[in-house]
């Protein structure tokens, strides 16, 4: 039986107009984004899970971009895990924060990177699939 979930993160960018992706586990790359937790709306779980991921604390919403769904990135950052769909809410951001220091363990580092490259760089196909369509709405 697959397990149905609802995650929310976003898509951060800087002053310099690069977008900052986060290491899943030191073996995969996404855009910073998690589960949503009891209580807990889905922006503030877009906050909540970019903080934990990055470091960065201060974040301005610019709009709410489409949803997508996807298969869990599969062990080792290779293929997909049936086992779980998730609900991915996402949020355009803007911050002045430069410094990256993520405090979640399961996401060791994070990077700022130009928005041509952000989709070259995402391990899941459906998150390359979801970065190409939003990409003209970054500028």
């Amino acid at each position: 039986m697959v397990r149905k979930t609802e995650s929310a993160g976003g898509v951060v960018i800087n002053a310099r107009g690069e977008v900052l992706i986060v290491s899943q586990h030191g073996d995969s790359w996404s855009l910073p984004k998690g589960h949503i937790e009891a209580g807990e709306d889905a922006i503030a779980a877009a906050k909540r899970e970019i903080t934990e991921e990055s470091g960065i604390e201060h974040l301005t919403l610019v709009k709410q971009l489409p949803s997508y769904k996807r298969f869990r990135i599969g062990r080792g950052g290779k293929g997909e895990d049936a086992n779980e769909l998730k609900t991915i809410h996402i949020f355009l951001f803007r911050t002045d924060d430069e410094t990256l220091a993520p405090t979640d363990p399961d996401n060791p580092e994070a990077r700022w990177v130009l928005p041509t490259d952000v989709a070259d760089l995402l391990t899941h196909p459906k998150d390359k699939e979801f970065f190409n369509k939003i990409l003209f709405e970054l500028s």
